[in-house]
């Protein structure tokens, strides 16, 4: 795409974006739940030319290739892999990590050992940590086009509101909500009673709060494991949840595609007509879909669609959904439109695919600054 082919919503985004983005930003409080996740980070061997030194295998569609041919074979396959790094996942953990290193005060609700165990202690030592069981993990392979996660479920997944209650009076949880901007809570595909849990604590303890949260921002992770009919239901809640306080539901590609099929009886090739039939299944304030090269806000402002400038070289994409999320809240905290949130968004998941580092605030404006420019 050259400069000159960018499309018009895209131009007026980042120009608003870039517009309305204050210097400096005074910080916010937010909450998130209920997950915790410790990440090992990987790459899988394509060649193995010393104890230290390999080639990388470098794509999704290379291990498809090599999973075709054993298959073809009749044979075993062994893929080597190598550990790159570990640390705390999940979209409690992701999201609080963007929001600390921007100023912001957090408070996390969800799985980190009981009592709190490393590595989430001393990662967030600046956050209030509320643990309510035991971590899960996920092995996150990273290759150029994609990724592969392979995941053990933590107590999370048989979270609900009378098992929660039975972890943390109601009233202390209201306490710990009282006075924050934004609840964020995910992941559904890992909890699946996530929705009726969400609803339940609205209905709990928002009338125990003296300022709850004026946003409730819900990532559902991939469900595309999860029945219709569990989505369905979901849907309902989620629905019933925003007549108390607005809610955003955000999602990637193949997520949002497997909502407007499931809640809309839809399979739509854009991505925008896929997250306006989400949106309308789920029956939620604002839909936010977003996928490598395009990400759409659906609200009643109307829909806002924002080109993602695209980088061959990627340092890491794991939890770039999550760094995504946490820019899009940003333009939230800041009081900026749909487009300028989505734009936002692209940007911070953008910096951090490039860097491989927790994003800030002045990196982050960086990227909004050469946004268009990023396009070739």
């Amino acid at each position: 795409m050259s400069h000159r082919d960018i499309a018009t919503d895209t131009r007026a985004a980042v120009d608003t974006c870039r517009r309305e983005l204050p210097p400096t930003f005074d910080g916010a409080d937010l909450a998130f739940g209920f997950d915790g996740i410790v990440d090992n980070v990987r790459v899988m061997v394509e060649t193995r030319h010393s104890p230290t030194e390999f080639d990388r295998l470098e794509t999704l569609r290379a291990l498809r290739d090599r999973i075709d041919e054993s298959l073809a074979s009749e044979s075993s396959l062994t893929v080597e892999w190598e550990l790159e790094g570990t640390r705390t996942g999940g979209h409690a953990c992701h999201l609080s990590r963007v929001f600390t290193e921007l100023g912001a005060e957090t408070t996390m609700v969800g799985m980190y050992g009981r009592p709190p165990t490393e590595p989430f202690t001393s990662e967030f030592a600046d956050s209030t940590l509320v643990s309510v069981g035991e971590p899960g993990f996920c092995d996150a392979v990273e290759f150029d086009d994609g990724k592969l996660l392979l995941t053990q479920t933590s107590e999370a997944a048989g979270l609900d509101w009378p098992t929660l209650c039975e972890r943390i009076d109601p009233g202390t949880l209201a306490t710990h909500l009282d006075g924050a901007d934004v609840f964020g809570v995910g992941y559904w595909a890992m909890t699946s009673a996530l929705p009726s849990l969400v609803a339940s604590v609205v209905a709990e303890t928002w009338d125990r709060q003296a300022s709850p949260p004026d946003c409730l921002f819900f990532d559902p992770g991939d469900i595309r494991s999860l029945p219709a009919e569990t989505l369905r239901d979901g849907a309902a809640h989620l629905a019933e949840a925003n007549e108390t306080v607005p809610v955003t539901v955000s999602a990637n590609r193949s997520e949002t595609e497997a909502l407007a099929a499931a809640l809309a009886g839809e399979e739509p090739d854009r991505l925008v007509d896929a997250a306006e039939a989400a949106r309308e299944g789920l029956g939620v304030d604002r839909f936010v879909g977003h996928s490598a090269s395009k990400s759409v806000t659906v609200s009643d402002a109307g829909t806002a669609a924002v080109d993602v400038p695209r980088t061959d070289s990627p340092a890491l994409t794991t939890s770039a959904g999550d760094h995504f999320n946490a820019g899009f809240l940003l333009g939230h905290l800041l009081g900026l439109p749909d487009g300028a949130c989505t734009a936002l968004g692209n940007a911070t998941a953008g910096r951090f695919v490039r860097t491989g580092t927790t994003p800030t605030y002045d990196g982050i404006q960086e990227f909004v600054d050469g946004y268009l420019d990023r396009f070739h």
